[in-house]
């Protein structure tokens, strides 16, 4: 039998209906149909053609329309460009819009499940996307998503405050950080331990595609860019800073540790199993170079090398005119190990603390391994003009002194810097001449330091009266990091910028940033006790959080009248040494949370024990209140523990470096040599 045809000789299918070619009536009307007169004309295309005229009335109600949103991921960097779609069974599509008003969205309307390009507005906030049917408006399905526009976590503890605060989380907040809503997402392995803070940039376009990456350095001399929201873990690329391409020579290795006589140290293994990259890198935005300092040796020398990098962020590749070696050719005048000056030594200099950027200048401090002589407490500044580096700026703070010369630890810190460009950082144990008033009177053993960003001189300094007990006795001042804190404007006090720290004597110190105090000339703000300091503290809203070892994390509240502090609660539990450098996310100056990554378990010769890192998160306006930790469900724990590591808190995501499930052996002896580990909403 020949086919038929179907055709609608009178009358109108009504809104949202089509008719099919075989005779079936589809689609979803947009009102209810009562008795709506149609006349189809059936044909059949036989020879002779044979038609015929059908009236049928349609009677029909509207499905129930439904629009459903695939849920967008629940941070977005401002500006970033992601695909949006719902699901509906309007025929008509829907429409999307953002409140507040600040995305785009392109096409402003798609079909059943089609993506549309949502990018994500300029200004971080709290927003709803929502997809609305076009048949009806009443029918609707939305999503929330915090935008952050926080455009990079560029350095140690998050800028040069060194406050640790990110006051851009519109994600997390103390009502979804839960062992229900919040966990572990992913695991990114690495060739060696991450003793750097976790660095974080917005929008970085990698292979064509754009992503927010999260990099981290490893003690194996190895850099590693990761999507920073990927799950499971995403790798863009990695190098090894000490190949041919990153200025390696043949036969070069990282360090290796805890060999007694030889090598770095005496022998005591203070970085486990290997010593690469062990300072924070720092990232320039304006350039998007990422400088970074490595340690390597070739052995049969033994011949030790540490060079700066500046690194393309987007490759991973080596920048024209860069590495620079930093060798015994950088030498300073004084009367120590070196007679009339002395030399940097690769291979005793421990560069520990962060790398600070200051006005476009990498600032690089340095200590010692295990207070293995000789050392110095060596400050540098380079600039980069993007063809080659240079020396700009030089400082020893102690260099007149043969012994262990005021080494610059701060417990991984970097220098803090205020916005007149002023360095602050701590020196650890030295020789301590400054207040006398013939020469030499240039060595600054256990003080605190205001330094101008040309190293030219020190400008402010204080000494506490007990220096030459803590040099004697190797009570380090400088166990601690710097961080600094303004008084808000209109405040009472006289006193209005604060440089707050301490170490091992078991005072944390709040100075006067205009008026430092010397040695037994001045006045500290205040004095608050503590069984020792190796951490830096954190500042959020008027509050300052610390940890000292065998404490708990502590917050104290700012009095603006007086610019001193008074403690207002205590975490549940204390924290076994190290201590804890807490960070704080915060919307504003609401939904704070202060988190502290427990880093005892750190395997080395000097822990008491070896496991899992273990991140903890509290109410930042009551630390008595713990929201969360990833003990408590065990697909959360973290690898093991590195000592001092900082957690990076950004765009809805902690991240949180570890040794893997190394456990201080050497290098090679465990299947994971390190890891960066992903948390964040389920």
């Amino acid at each position: 039998m020949a086919p038929y045809t179907w055709s609608i000789t009178s009358g109108t299918l009504p809104a949202g209906l089509t008719l099919a070619t075989s005779g079936a009536i589809t689609g979803t009307p947009t009102a209810p149909v009562t008795n709506v007169p149609l006349t189809f004309q059936v044909q059949d295309s036989s020879n002779p053609v044979q038609t015929q005229n059908v009236s049928l009335t349609i009677s029909v109600n509207p499905a129930t329309l439904t629009v459903t949103i695939t849920p967008p991921p629940p941070g977005l960097a401002a500006s970033q460009v992601i695909t949006v779609s719902a699901t509906t069974n309007d025929v008509a599509g829907v429409s999307w819009s953002l409140s507040p008003s600040g995305g785009t969205f392109f096409p402003a309307t798609s079909l059943n499940a089609a993506g549309v390009s949502f990018t994500a507005p300029a200004t971080g906030g709290v927003y709803t996307i929502t997809a609305t049917s076009v048949s009806d408006v009443a029918v609707s399905s939305s999503a929330t998503i915090g935008v952050t526009a926080v455009g990079g976590v560029y350095s140690f503890h998050n800028d040069n405050y060194r406050d640790g605060a990110n006051t851009q989380e519109f994600v997390l907040t103390t009502a979804n950080v839960n062992t229900s809503s919040f966990g572990k997402l992913a695991a990114c392995k690495t060739d060696g331990a991450i003793y750097t803070q976790p660095l974080w940039l917005a929008n970085v376009t990698v292979n064509g595609a754009q992503h927010n990456v999260v990099f981290v350095a490893t003690e194996h001399d190895s850099l590693y860019a990761f999507d920073a929201d990927a799950s499971p873990c995403q790798q863009l690329w990695m190098v090894s800073l000490i190949d041919s391409a990153h200025g390696g020579t043949a036969g070069e290795t990282t360090v290796p540790s805890g060999v007694p006589g030889f090598l770095v140290g005496s022998g005591g293994g203070d970085i486990t199993p290997e010593v690469g990259v062990t300072g924070t890198p720092v990232i320039d935005p304006a350039s998007n170079t990422l400088y970074v300092v490595s340690k390597s040796v070739i052995a049969s020398g033994p011949t030790y090398y540490q060079r700066l990098h500046a690194i393309a962020v987007d490759t991973g590749a080596e920048k024209t005119g860069s590495p620079r070696s930093i060798t015994s050719a950088t030498t300073y005048p004084g009367s120590g190990t070196g007679g009339s000056s002395v030399a940097f030594d690769a291979k005793h200099e421990n560069q520990r603390a962060g790398l600070a950027f200051v006005n476009g200048t990498v600032y690089i401090v340095w200590a010692a391994h295990e207070d293995a002589p000789p050392f110095y407490g060596w400050i540098m500044g380079y600039t980069y003009n993007g063809t080659s580096f240079t020396l700009a700026d030089l400082l020893n703070v102690a260099p007149n002194d043969t012994n262990d010369a005021a080494g610059i630890w701060m417990c991984g810190a970097a220098p803090a810097a205020d916005t007149l460009d002023n360095l602050y950082l701590i020196t650890g144990n030295g020789y301590f001449d400054a207040n006398s008033l013939t020469a030499p009177n240039t060595d600054f053993g256990d003080s605190f330091l205001q330094i101008p960003s040309s190293l030219a001189m020190i400008t402010g300094f204080f000494t506490p009266s007990d220096q030459s007990a803590d040099y004697t006795n190797d009570n380090d001042f400088g166990a601690g990091g710097a961080v600094l804190v303004d008084l808000p404007a209109g405040s009472a006090s006289s006193v209005t910028h604060l440089v707050i720290g301490g170490g091992k004597d078991g005072n944390l110190y709040v100075l006067n940033r205009d008026d430092m105090g010397g040695y037994l000339m001045g006045t500290p703000v205040q004095v608050i006790t503590f069984g020792s300091i190796f951490s830096t503290a954190g500042y959020w809203n008027g509050n300052l959080y610390i940890a000292g070892p065998g404490s708990p994390l502590s917050a104290f509240a700012l009095n603006t009248s007086n610019a001193q502090f008074t403690m207002t609660s205590t975490s549940p539990s204390s924290f076994s040494w190290p201590g804890v450098s807490p960070s704080i996310s915060a919307s504003g100056t609401s939904n704070g949370i202060a988190w502290a990554l427990d880093t005892s378990a750190y395997c080395t010769n000097g822990s008491h024990s070896c496991g899992p890192a273990v991140l903890h998160a509290y109410d930042a306006t009551n630390l008595a209140t713990e929201l969360w930790n990833s003990s408590l469900v065990s697909t959360d724990a973290a690898g093991n523990a590195v000592k001092f590591t900082v957690p990076t808190i950004v765009n809805g995501k902690a991240y949180v470096g570890t040794r893997g499930n190394n456990t201080g052996g050497v290098y090679g002896s465990s299947s994971v040599s390190g890891e960066l580990d992903i948390y964040g909403l389920n």
